[in-house]
């Protein structure tokens, strides 16, 4: 439970309560009538809140077709010409 309240005080309450959610079908699939530490932990690892989506965005920004700074992907089409 201080696992779910302190991603609720992070997070959100919305994403806290898909958390719950989720992780009862994992507790689910495993035959289990209680929810876990380990299967909030692995939902948590496999659903991206806001923040943390926000952050692998700007962290990754380069990467993506809709990046502003196509100089990044233009250098890298004329190496991949280069080579061929």
């Amino acid at each position: 439970m201080k696992l779910l309240t302190k991603i609720g005080k992070e997070c959100s309450l919305r994403y806290s309560i898909h958390l719950i959610t989720t992780s009862n079908l994992v507790a689910q699939k495993r035959k289990s009538a209680e929810v876990d530490v380990a299967d909030i932990r692995k939902v948590y690892s496999l659903f991206v809140d806001v923040k943390r989506s926000t952050q692998f965005l700007k962290e990754f920004e380069q990467e993506f077709m809709f990046s502003d700074n196509v100089t990044h992907y233009e250098n890298k089409k004329d190496v991949a010409m280069t080579a061929a």
